[in-house]
């Protein structure tokens, strides 16, 4: 096999990069020992990234079958084996005929066995490209099929009590004049404009992960990343400290006490004791189970920092379950593949599947989800505003580096210089980056 298999395994590190995104119970099954298909079609051999959605794939496999005659094998990798499972995979007479190459790093490895996907009947139901990897050719190495968002979680009733409307906010500016006007009559209104940013370990990853996305982002579109840079420069970290700023400032919780713990942002927001929670897509089962809070109360709206043109930009939106094509599989058992995953996101069976198992689906044909949070993600891709990607997901030693970024901003909150968030953010890159690349 004609591939750095010490380099395949390293990848397993930055498949599984953003927490809670593919955990699972870790199975692996077969939904049909048969790898051939009974009337010469070809057949297909998904190795599935995500072990929750196993048992919904074993049955859409069985329907399939049962509907076109096509055998469709699904094995499914433990969670945080993926890279190593298919690496094993691919060595095999009849490897994986659909995979998952679900970053940058993943198509420099993989892009041999990257069939090009370009204008393919599955690639021309895709609603957007923002979920496209390419290699350096050019060529569609793979494309998202479910992705995830994240932003400023809105509770639209208390927003209104406080006098206020959502379109009122368009940008870092109108964010900040309506936050401070609700934090100087928090006493009378009953509740704060933000809820409090604990830096723990159960909540800083808000911060120094998807907080930190935005100075990255921006950074990473100046500078065409396309893979993670050894170095970086901190371009937009003045930007990063005006939100940060006023996370901390407008709410009810000390920054000073941020470190400590103890903090429950969930229950804040839900008990209606802010306005303003930075959280994701996964919250909203959470936040609406049992009727705590109601859809019609609830809004995402993208993270403004104060750049150039944020107007229109959406939310932050990002995924690392890509579907690629396996270039070295036989012409029919490929043709069958493509088939199957037209079918997936174009037929009613599929469609349904996919919303359910995976959520929000990048397809013309996507079953509308009932979650607020994500019809708003789609709400402004459709508008045209473009989407603030996952460029976290090229952190070199990712916990080692968040760690650093996360003392030197509890440092900032108790007094110290922002320049030591600085040091943090880009020497800790350079740190970590050559840890990494020994």
């Amino acid at each position: 096999m004609k591939r750095n298999l010490g380099k395949a395994l390293a990848l397993g590190l930055s498949m599984t990069m953003v927490a809670g995104l593919a955990v699972g119970c870790g199975s692996s099954s077969d939904s049909d020992s048969s790898s051939k298909s009974e009337n010469g079609k070809g057949s297909v051999y998904w190795l599935n990234f995500k072990p929750e959605a196993d048992e919904a794939l074993q049955d859409i496999a069985k329907t399939y079958k049962k509907e076109t005659g096509v055998a469709v094998k699904v094995v499914t990798a433990a969670s945080g084996t993926y890279e190593q499972t298919l690496t094993s995979e691919m060595d095999k007479s009849k490897a994986p005929t659909l995979f998952v190459v679900g970053n940058q790093a993943s198509v420099k490895t993989w892009d041999d066995y990257c069939y090009d996907l370009k204008d393919t009947d599955v690639y021309n139901e895709l609603s957007t490209q923002d979920f496209t990897l390419t290699d350096d050719s050019g060529k569609v190495c793979s494309i998202g099929y479910c992705y995830e968002s994240f932003g400023i979680i809105v509770n639209k009733a208390l927003l209104e009590k406080a006098g206020h409307k959502l379109d009122e906010i368009t940008n870092f500016d109108s964010l900040k004049k309506v936050a401070d006007d609700i934090h100087d009559n928090a006493k009378s209104l009953g509740f704060d404009a933000f809820t409090s940013s604990g830096m723990d370990d159960s909540s800083s990853w808000r911060f120094s992960g998807h907080l930190a996305n935005m100075p990255l982002y921006y950074e990473s579109v100046d500078d065409n990343w396309k893979e993670a840079p050894s170095e970086i420069k901190g371009t937009y970290l003045d930007n990063y400290k005006k939100i940060w700023d006023l996370y901390t400032t407008d709410t009810a919780a000390d920054k000073k006490q941020l470190a400590t713990g103890g903090f429950d942002a969930e229950a804040e927001f839900k008990d209606g004791k802010a306005v303003f929670f930075q959280n994701g897509t996964w919250e909203y089962s959470g936040l609406t189970k049992d009727g705590a809070m109601k859809a019609e109360d609830l809004a995402m709206i993208p993270i403004y920092c104060g750049v150039d043109g944020e107007e229109k930009a959406g939310l932050c939106s990002g995924t690392e379950n890509c579907w690629a094509v396996n270039s070295k599989a036989s012409e029919k058992d490929r043709q069958a593949t493509l088939d199957f995953m037209k079918w997936l996101v174009t037929s009613e069976a599929g469609t349904k599947m996919m919303s359910e198992q995976f959520g929000a689906i990048p397809y013309k044909g996507a079953v509308e989800s009932d979650n607020v949070f994500l019809k708003d993600a789609k709400k402004y891709m459709d508008a045209g505003n473009y989407t603030v990607s996952w460029a976290f997901n090229y952190t070199p030693n990712v916990d080692e580096w968040r760690a650093g970024v996360v003392a030197a901003m509890n440092q900032y909150d108790n007094g110290g210089s922002w320049d030591d968030v600085k040091t943090a953010f880009v020497s800790g890159w350079k740190t970590q980056y050559a840890a990494a690349n020994k």
